[in-house]
């Protein structure tokens, strides 16, 4: 694994038991509330506990300081550059968890406060009643730095009406709270100052009943109505656009609407696109492409064959450049490689994509009574990790000896 900067003593998650409800709380306010490996193993951890524990009949999920959680930890990536496949393990395990949020038996409510983003999102999109309020801000930039759309995204995005899920992967757009709700990634909106209150009634509810819980939070919820200058009432633009078969269309049919009368909103939004990774937004583009015609588990599978070609470096070392010009060294000039659209091989994008052998795919369970198998540590990974170990051990061994 990729170093962490991450005090052993620190409470990176906390869980609480409160007679039928359970709450979980992200505990790292002054990076974010990012995922790291630890993360990510507690919340599984506490999930399946409590999916097993009968009485337990409500989770909530929230996030301390100013951000719900704006996802993956980026640095720990980039420090594990170097390193044989250094993130593997979270990578697997943040996909599995990924898989049983979606599917969760309980009753879930995630209190989305302020920033949510990319694997952060995936942890408020899924539940069953997601609260959202009107210092939320929802994206997924993961394309712009070399990335793609992941932590099933590729699924959700891609059964948005029409091509907002293309636009919203393409060009990292934000949506606030109420875009969110009128979107259908969130399902109530509540202003943010009674949102403590509502807290404290769902845990007075003291119940996981669908109906009673729904009927909790529009004690508290408000409609919303989005701005007129709102993305979400550009839907026909972006269609027209966003529907064209590669990249390249894409950006020259954007550019094209830019110049008319009223489109003057594309121009920032062209620009960014054209600064972003041309490698990641391809990838994206398929990604987004084929999720709208794959399964939940399908789409996670090949996120996960992505994400570790990306990391792997396979076609281009994009994703580490990316990272280092936006939270490294902080001069968002990053030198692409290949640096341009034109220069992209398609028939090495195939290379990101192929399938693993299938020991070596993410284990997602395929029978309800077996749900919770397929987990990192009984992975052939796992093995293999340990083999590797051992094999450094002896042989450091083995030159002590020799220099004795």
């Amino acid at each position: 694994m990729a170093q962490e900067v991450v005090n052993p003593n620190e409470e990176v998650v906390l869980g609480e038991e409160i007679d039928h409800v359970r709450l979980i709380t992200l505990n790292r306010p002054r990076q974010l509330n990012v995922i790291s490996s630890k993360v990510v193993s507690l919340l599984a951890e506490y999930l399946e506990k409590w999916e097993k524990d009968d009485n337990a009949e409500l989770v909530i999920i929230k996030g301390i300081g100013r951000a719900f959680s704006a996802g993956g930890d980026l640095k720990m990536f980039y420090d594990g550059r170097k390193s044989n496949d250094s993130c593997l393990e979270v990578v697997y395990r943040m996909y599995w968890l990924c898989y049983h949020i979606h599917t969760y038996k309980k009753t879930q409510v995630a209190l989305v406060h302020g920033i949510s983003m990319g694997g952060g999102a995936s942890l408020m999109v899924p539940m069953k009643f997601s609260v959202v309020t009107e210092k939320t801000v929802f994206a997924t930039p993961e394309a712009t730095i070399g990335f793609h759309t992941d932590c099933g995204f590729s699924y959700m995005l891609s059964h948005l009406p029409g091509n907002l899920g293309e636009y919203l992967a393409l060009t990292g757009a934000r949506l606030n709270g109420k875009e969110l709700v009128a979107a259908k990634l969130a399902t109530h909106f509540v202003p943010s100052e009674k949102l403590p209150e509502l807290e404290k009634r769902l845990i007075s509810l003291n119940s996981g009943d669908e109906n009673a819980v729904k009927s909790a939070i529009e004690e508290f919820s408000i409609n919303v109505q989005i701005d007129e200058e709102s993305v979400l009432n550009k839907q026909s633009v972006i269609d027209e656009c966003f529907s064209k078969d590669s990249v390249e269309e894409i950006m020259k049919s954007f550019e094209a609407e830019g110049s008319k009368e009223g489109n003057a909103w594309i121009g920032a939004v062209l620009k960014g696109l054209k600064r972003s990774s041309p490698t990641g937004l391809m990838i994206t583009l398929r990604s987004i492409r084929e999720g709208r015609k794959q399964t939940l588990p399908e789409c996670l599978k090949k996120e996960f064959r992505l994400t570790m070609n990306i990391l792997r470096t396979t076609i281009s070392g994009d994703v580490y450049e990316g990272i280092r010009a936006l939270t490294i060294d902080k001069d968002n000039a990053p030198k692409w490689d290949p640096p341009s659209l034109d220069k992209v091989d398609n028939e090495k994008l195939d290379l990101v994509s192929q399938p693993f052998k299938e020991d070596l795919e993410l284990q997602i369970p395929e029978r309800e009574e077996c749900r919770w198998d397929g987990k990192y540590e009984n992975s052939v990974y796992a093995t293999l990790k340990s083999v590797c170990v051992y094999y450094q051990y002896r042989g450091s061994k083995e030159r002590k000896l020799s220099s004795m």
